[in-house]
């Protein structure tokens, strides 16, 4: 018999994969699936791999503890959600996004985090990733735009963005506490609009 977690878990991973692979007939070489604790070993894996490549900009779970501190985030999947960049062909982890608070109401509004793994950095899988990630937040969540706060010497992550349509919008000083200190960021934003995927009002959109 399957628990319930275990169906929880199997329903999380498969929801990406189903309904948003790439849009018609693009060959997109990634797909997105929502993480769940299956993931551990592999997740924590990459990220030990990964420290050079993503420091002094981020740090991801290193230890089975919190790997289930991250992904306890995203058990409601209203406020945060965990996903990750797989490749198509393999089913490798490539990347992780997050789509992290949520808000709803007159903003419906949320705040991207993502990394790349190093065994596939730079082979263009986050930008597909992240192209997907557009699609799912404005035509599934029907959320109106997304945010990412980017550290100004971060020049990979600055281009990825500027590559997707995201727009700047200012500069934070000491925004986000990361490696131990307070950081500066740029503030880069994209809408729906801007994205050219339309969609539907969300049922907590006001009317008016």
């Amino acid at each position: 018999m399957i628990s319930d977690d275990d169906a929880e878990e199997a329903r999380r991973a498969a929801v990406i994969d189903a309904d948003h692979t790439a849009p018609r007939g693009d060959p997109s070489r990634v797909i997105l699936r929502g993480i769940t604790r299956h993931d551990q070993d592999e997740f924590l894996r990459l990220a030990r791999a990964s420290v050079d490549l993503h420091h002094p900009w981020m740090s991801l779970p290193a230890t089975a503890e919190e790997f289930e501190a991250y992904v306890g985030r995203f058990d409601d999947q209203l406020s945060n959600q965990g996903l990750l960049v797989c490749v198509r062909d393999t089913g490798a982890i490539a990347g992780n996004v997050n789509i992290n608070s949520i808000i709803r109401g007159r903003f419906q509004s949320a705040s991207l985090g993502y990394a790349a793994f190093a065994p596939t950095a730079g082979q263009g899988y986050m930008f597909e990733g992240l192209g997907l990630v557009l699609r799912y937040a404005f035509e599934q969540l029907r959320l109106h735009r997304l945010e990412a706060q980017i550290q100004p010497d971060n020049h990979a992550s600055l281009r990825l963005v500027q590559r997707l349509g995201f727009r700047c919008e200012g500069y934070a000083p000491d925004l986000l506490y990361i490696d131990g200190a307070w950081r500066d960021h740029e503030r880069w934003a994209i809408t729906n609009t801007m994205a050219g995927i339309p969609s539907a009002p969300h049922p907590t959109l006001p009317i008016r």
